[in-house]
C-alpha cells in the first residue's frame, strides 16, 4: 500500500505556520510528513528559509501520529555528521519512534554559505557515506573516535539515545550513487518517477530490499486551486526553479542564479510539469507515476505558503481519498 505525505517545505513559509500547517496536516489525513533543510529558499518570491531541526521539534510535538522526516539534510559540510547524529537522536525521541533521517549530498545553494567551496558531485557522494558512517556508530551510544577521509570525531558519544534507533534514507541520483549509498542506508529517496534506480537499488549487494526491508520514498510538486490560471502563475512565480533538474540545481549558488538559470522558463512549461489547478483527476494522475514505478511513499509539495490553509481544508482530505483509491 502507498503511503502520502505532506511537505512542510520550509522555502515558503514561516516556521510557527509550518508547525499549524503540521497539525492540519495529520488531521487531513496524511501517513507522513517531510521537511527540507535549507539556508536559502530557491527564489527570492518563496521568502523563507527557517532552521528545520527547530521547527522539527515543535513539529514533533504537535503530532502523533503521522511519520516525520527531513527531505534532505546535508551532513557534510553545513552540518558536521557528529551534530547531525545527535541532531536526530533528539528528535527520534521528540517524536517517539516516528522520525526517519533523510540525507542527502546537498545543493551549493545551501552548502556555500560556511565558504568551504564547493565538491564535485564524486567527492559529495564518498563524504556523504563516510558521514552515514560516523552517524551510524555514534547512534551505538559508545565513544567514537573516527579518522577518516573527509571527517574527524574525537572522544564523542550521544548520551540521548531512542531505543529504536534512527532509520536513514539517502537521496540517489544515478548508478553511481546507487552503488556508493545504497549498502548503507535504510530507504531510498528518488528524485523522479523511474523504476530504473530502484531496480538498480534492490540489484546492489549490501542494499535492504525495496518492498521488503526498504521504502522508496518520492516527493511530487503540485498547485492546487480553484482558479486554473491563478494556479499557473503561482507555480510559475515560485516553482520555476524545479525546471533544471537536480544536476542543474546543485550547483547554482544563490537565488539570483536560479532566477537568471529559469528566466526563460514559461508558465505553460511549468504546467506541463506541475499540475496546476483545481482537478484532483489530473493530479492523481502525475502522482501514480511514483507507485507505477515502485515507489512506496510519495510527499506532496503543494506550492505556495499562503495556500496551504486552503489546501488543506479543502483539497487535501478528497484527494486523498481519490489517491488511495487508485492505489489500491
Amino acid at each position: 500500500m502507498t503511503s502520502f505525505g505532506y511537505t512542510l517545505m520550509t522555502e515558503q513559509s514561516a516556521p510557527k505556520d509550518l508547525v499549524r500547517y503540521a497539525a492540519d496536516a495529520e488531521r487531513a489525513g496524511f501517513d507522513f510528513e517531510v521537511m527540507s533543510d535549507h539556508y536559502f529558499p530557491w527564489l527570492s518570491a518563496q521568502g523563507h528559509a527557517p532552521y528545520a531541526w527547530s521547527v522539527l521539534g515543535a513539529v514533533a510535538h504537535v503530532t502523533e501520529r503521522v511519520g516525520l522526516m527531513t527531505y534532505v539534510t546535508c551532513p557534510t559540510m553545513r552540518y558536521h555528521p557528529a551534530l547531525v547524529a545527535q541532531k536526530a537522536a533528539t528528535v527520534q525521541l521528540l517524536a517517539d519512534g516516528r522520525f526517519t533521517l533523510g540525507l542527502g549530498s546537498g545543493e551549493n545553494l545551501n552548502e556555500h554559505v560556511i565558504g568551504q567551496g564547493w565538491p564535485t558531485v564524486t567527492t559529495r557522494q564518498l563524504m556523504l557515506a563516510e558521514a552515514v558512517e560516523v552517524i551510524r556508530e555514534l547512534h551505538t551510544g559508545e565513544l567514537v573516535n573516527h579518522h577518516g577521509e573527509y571527517f574527524q570525531v574525537d572522544s564523542a558519544r550521544i548520551w540521548d539515545l531512542p531505543d529504536q534507533g534512527v532509520p536513514i534514507a539517502v537521496a540517489i541520483s544515478g548508478e553511481a550513487s546507487i552503488e556508493r549509498l545504497a549498502p548503507v542506508a535504510d530507504h531510498l529517496i528518488g528524485v523522479e518517477p523511474s523504476d530504473e534506480p530502484l531496480q538498480k537499488w534492490n540489484a546492489t549487494e549490501g542494499a535492504p530490499r525495496i518492498g521488503e526491508r526498504a521504502r522508496a520514498i518520492g516527493q511530487i510538486p503540485i498547485c492546487w486551486d480553484p482558479d486554473e490560471e491563478a494556479a499557473v502563475q503561482r507555480a510559475h512565480e515560485q516553482f520555476r526553479w524545479f525546471a533544471g533538474g537536480w544536476s542543474v540545481n546543485a550547483d547554482l549558488p544563490t537565488t539570483a542564479g536560479f532566477a537568471a538559470a529559469t528566466q526563460f522558463v514559461r508558465p505553460e512549461d511549468v504546467a506541463e510539469n506541475i499540475p496546476c489547478g483545481p482537478d484532483l483527476d489530473t493530479i492523481v494522475e502525475k502522482v501514480g507515476a511514483y507507485w507505477e514505478a515502485g515507489f512506496t511513499d510519495v510527499a506532496l509539495v503543494q506550492v505556495g505558503g499562503d495556500t496551504q490553509d486552503r489546501f488543506l481544508e479543502e483539497a487535501a482530505g478528497p484527494l486523498l481519498k481519490k489517491l488511495r483509491a487508485a492505489a489500491d
